[in-house]
């Protein structure tokens, strides 16, 4: 029986959709990788003197990768966090007769719409801490940072130090916190055990996620495939996941910006250009693909858990922001992202 879902199709959709990395001279892409390196290891030294968090041992080098290399490491991610997923597809798709709704969208389609996603993504990623694979590893996109750093026309030194400290938070939050990892893999299991796999309501969110498009496209109302490929079962996991990421990358965006101007002087000109850019997105298909895939909530997020580290360090201090750290129970909720003064009452007062 065909996989639900044929990755390989989407590794080679991916590869054969994305569009070549800056050009770089072999002597330029060489430097710019041993740099990546470099940086990144001074980067887990200032992340940890910083947060004061302790990380263990001495994290192994950063990976330094193109585009196509991306695309294959997310696939492998995948396939751990999505074994669940696909089993109960291949399980249901047993099930079922042939000429139904659900065997018609056959596996190697299936594996085309994860490639044309990560396509998309492909040449957005700069880097990204990746937990759940073995072993984990702090991966940077290295044609991705170039050309970002030349379309904002800022210091490559900089830029790539200022990324550096962003991902080696993301490291530091998941090695220094010996909860986090299962935690998370907990909260991805039961959103995905949440997942109605019913022959007909699979049918009807097809036909919703092709009206959304086509909203999208007109520029009509917002149009989100996570609202109509959903349970609501699976909302109320994904609000409590929505919670947790918007507090890793609220954390990581405090971190990478006050480390400070000795370590990144141009910091503040950096942060200023990359959050125009980002504000103002690309063009048609590139936006449309943002209202689909909800980057712009992912943009919110950083905004929004920024502004809750910002306030909890104000109220609390560095050490008092470390206790979310402690448990699970710690973790802010979405209404307490928005009202960190909720968060302090309920976690410090106690």
């Amino acid at each position: 029986m065909a996989d639900p879902i044929d990755l390989g199709v989407a590794v080679a959709t991916a590869r054969r959709l994305m569009p070549a990395g800056p050009a770089l001279s072999p002597s330029e892409a060489a430097e710019a990788v041993e740099e990546l390196r470099t940086l990144a290891v001074a980067a887990e030294g200032h992340v940890r003197e910083f947060t004061g968090l302790a990380a263990g041992e001495t994290p192994p080098p950063a990976t330094v990768v193109d585009r196509p290399t991306w695309v294959a490491g997310n696939v492998e991610g995948f396939q751990h966090l999505l074994a669940p997923l696909l089993d109960k597809l291949a399980a249901k798709q047993a099930q079922q007769r042939p000429a139904n709704a659900v065997g018609a969208l056959t596996g190697k389609v299936a594996g085309a719409q994860v490639g044309v996603v990560l396509a998309f993504l492909g040449t957005k990623v700069l880097g990204q801490y990746e937990p759940f694979v073995d072993p984990p590893r702090l991966t940077l996109v290295a044609p991705n940072i170039v050309d970002a750093e030349r379309s904002l026309e800022v210091d490559p030194h900089d830029f790539r130090l200022w990324v550096c400290l962003h991902e080696s938070t993301h490291r530091t939050q998941f090695t220094a916190v010996p909860w986090m990892r299962e935690h998370m893999e907990r909260e991805i299991a039961g959103f995905i055990a949440a997942a109605d796999l019913d022959p007909a309501q699979v049918s009807e969110r097809l036909r919703a996620m092709v009206s959304a498009a086509a909203r999208a496209a007109r520029g009509g109302e917002r149009a989100s495939l996570l609202d109509v490929i959903t349970t609501p079962e699976q909302r109320a996991a994904l609000a409590r996941l929505t919670a947790l990421m918007t507090l890793l990358e609220g954390h990581a965006e405090y971190v990478m910006d006050e480390v400070g101007p000795e370590v990144v002087p141009s910091v503040a000109q950096i942060r200023e250009r990359f959050n125009t850019k980002r504000r103002a997105g690309g063009g048609g298909i590139d936006r449309l693909l943002r209202k689909l895939l909800q980057l712009d909530l992912k943009m919110k997020q950083y905004l929004e858990g920024r502004k809750f580290v910002d306030e909890v360090v104000r109220l609390a201090g560095q050490d008092g922001f470390n206790i979310v750290w402690e448990s699970p129970d710690h973790l802010p909720t979405t209404a307490e992202i928005a009202d960190p003064k909720a968060w302090v009452t309920r976690v410090l007062a106690s």
